[in-house]
């Protein structure tokens, strides 16, 4: 079932089958795990709200939208599932949710680590950048260039259009490469 596409994939699940919901679970698992993470920074919290969101696709799988691409749907699902969790959660702390919550995405060095030694310090610098940049940057790059998704996946994720997430990303690589020509100046 590896060469299927998302539409066949999604329209198998809505029909009940397991084969097809066992393969978007081992797809999108590590990917929507790692997003969420990033968004809750609590590993039990991560797992058991993508347990519950999968368990949710599976039971609510009939009345789901057609969809000819399956990521942007799930990554906005999840994105929303995890963000309620956490209000949940909060509530007792008068947080104001009022605005729509951007997650404040944290990257690590291993995320960014090889087996180098001379990358170490690269990836340091690079991490310490990355987390630099502003939350909408940070959660534009982090789609793109960690979880593979294309600019259109990205702009559904992030509700914003197609024309915003190119210079979301633009301004992202034009400012890590201002702060790493800074870097060098230093070196």
């Amino acid at each position: 079932m590896d060469k299927l596409t998302d539409k066949f994939i999604w329209k198998s699940l809505k029909e009940g089958d397991l084969k097809a919901f066992a393969v978007l679970f081992e797809t999108y698992y590590p990917l929507l795990h790692s997003y969420g993470l990033k968004i809750s920074q609590n590993e039990t919290l991560t797992e058991d709200t993508l347990q519950d969101f999968f368990l949710y696709i599976y039971e609510h799988r009939e009345n789901l939208s057609d969809l000819d691409t399956i990521a942007p749907y799930l990554f906005t699902s999840y994105k929303r599932f995890i963000i309620n969790v956490l209000k949940k959660n909060q509530k007792l702390k008068f947080i104001d949710f009022s605005e729509e919550i951007i997650p404040d995405i944290q990257f690590s060095k291993e995320e960014l680590m090889t087996n180098q030694e001379t990358e170490n310090f690269k990836n340091k610098n690079i991490a310490n950048l990355l987390n630099k940049l502003p939350k909408r940057q940070k959660e534009a790059i982090y789609l793109k260039y960690y979880s593979g998704l294309k600019t259109t996946e990205i702009s559904e994720i992030m509700n914003i259009n197609y024309q915003s997430v190119v210079n979301t990303l633009h301004k992202a690589i034009n400012n890590l490469k201002e702060d790493i020509s800074i870097l060098k100046l230093f070196k």
